[in-house]
């Protein structure tokens, strides 16, 4: 089991092979400052090779997911230019598509804010649960400013017409909306009912083999990028690795023997 590096903006709780990440910086509504994109891509760095851990849920402290961009290290970047703003913002970019990619399953929980840079982690998640009442929304025009990072992710989740609708006008919107866009998959009336959605769908995703989960996500998204003649070429190659690998002999004896396989966990 690897070490989870040091953090001063994020609370880390690892427990039956799920990490419970937490963005904390009450204060500011979990804006999303240098330091915590830094510590973020430090903790998707420790667990990727780690399928011990199998679930990734990320979570806000204080009733607010997140805000968006810290305007405070937008300040001290000014001072350097040109240069130090997109060095900023690319490494938002890196974030995302880190966690994007991440092997382990990404769970997102979302109440309060969920904005800009917020809006953009809602939607590299492979599942999201939102209140009812979260606002969601890119404000960057209503600024002076654009969604840059934030946009390629937004198109692949949403889809490019009601990407355009939502960043051209910076609309504010409730987590039910957010459903009926499909930027998210369930919506909650309540802490409780969130609650016990997050329990359903980690116990879900630990009866699944943690090999399988990383190789299945790997293949989803490649179906995005890559002609279809690739993307089944790398299916039927990963397809041969899991039946005779430890997971894929596993599976299939204990479907024989009518047992659950080694992996299904129920604690965490």
């Amino acid at each position: 089991m690897m070490s989870l590096p040091s953090c001063q903006t994020l609370l880390l709780d690892n427990h039956g092979g799920v990490l419970h990440i937490s963005l904390n910086r009450p204060e500011s509504r979990n804006a999303m400052s240098l330091e915590m994109v830094g510590e973020l891509r430090a903790v998707f760095a420790a667990v990727r090779e780690d399928l011990q851990i199998r679930v990734l849920v990320l979570s806000g402290s204080g009733g607010h997911f997140c805000a968006g961009g810290d305007v405070k290290d937008m300040a001290k970047a000014r001072s350097h230019g040109a240069e130090a703003y997109r060095e900023l913002n690319r490494a938002f970019g890196s974030l995302l598509e880190e966690a994007e990619r991440t092997p382990q399953v990404l769970v997102a929980v979302l109440d309060g804010a969920v904005l800009g840079g917020g809006f953009g982690l809602a939607c590299v998640s492979d599942i999201a649960i939102a209140h009812h009442q979260a606002q969601f929304g890119l404000p960057e025009t209503s600024l002076g400013l654009i969604p840059a990072q934030i946009a390629p992710f937004v198109v692949k989740r949403i889809g490019l017409t009601q990407t355009r609708r939502l960043a051209l006008t910076a609309a504010r919107f409730d987590g039910e909306e957010a459903g009926r866009l499909g930027l998210v998959h369930f919506v909650e009336r309540d802490a409780q009912a969130m609650a016990e959605r997050l329990s359903e769908v980690l116990d879900l995703v630990l009866r699944c083999a943690p090999g399988a989960n990383a190789a299945t996500k790997a293949l989803l998204l490649a179906t995005a990028e890559l002609p279809l003649n690739s993307v089944l070429d790398q299916a039927a190659e990963a397809f041969s690795q899991a039946i005779v690998g430890s997971e894929g002999v596993e599976g299939t004896m204990a479907f024989v023997q009518k047992r659950e396989p080694d992996w299904a966990k129920r604690t965490y």
